[in-house]
């Protein structure tokens, strides 16, 4: 039986973020933690080894394959931060031009940096994925 990598370790976010190296990006990281925290409600938790997630959700696949995930989450990387989004939230495009410097995947926001992007539009990002997948996930 397959075993997911990432899962809620139940470990608080702090000492993995107060452990990025970069003093800049450390700030933000904390910066996004708490706006990912103020979207949930809920603390800023590991999931595996380098993801930092908010809330939870359980999700089941046709084939049967089921499991838990953060309901938000982000990891910083050695290039970039990584922000894990809702999957096909279409409200997205209208605020991902007022963003600023950013690369967007399907489901994945990357930035360089706080200071490239504009907080106010990122924090909304933010609590319209909570929001679109706890609708998706009740």
């Amino acid at each position: 039986m397959y075993e997911l990598k990432t899962k809620d370790t139940g470990t608080p976010a702090h000492d993995f973020l107060a452990k990025v190296e970069d003093e800049a990006i450390r700030r933000d990281c904390f910066a996004i933690a708490k706006m990912m925290e103020d979207a949930t409600g809920k603390p800023a938790i590991m999931w595996g080894t380098a993801i930092v997630g908010c809330d939870s959700y359980h999700y089941k696949y046709a084939s049967g394959h089921e499991g838990d995930m953060c309901l938000i989450g982000f990891s910083p990387r050695k290039s970039n931060i990584a922000l894990y989004l809702a999957p096909g939230d279409e409200e997205r495009a209208e605020l991902l031009p007022k963003l600023g410097k950013h690369k967007m995947a399907k489901a994945c926001l990357y930035i360089k940096k706080l200071a490239d992007v504009d907080t106010s539009v990122l924090s909304e990002l933010i609590t319209r994925s909570v929001a679109s997948m706890r609708e998706r996930y009740p």
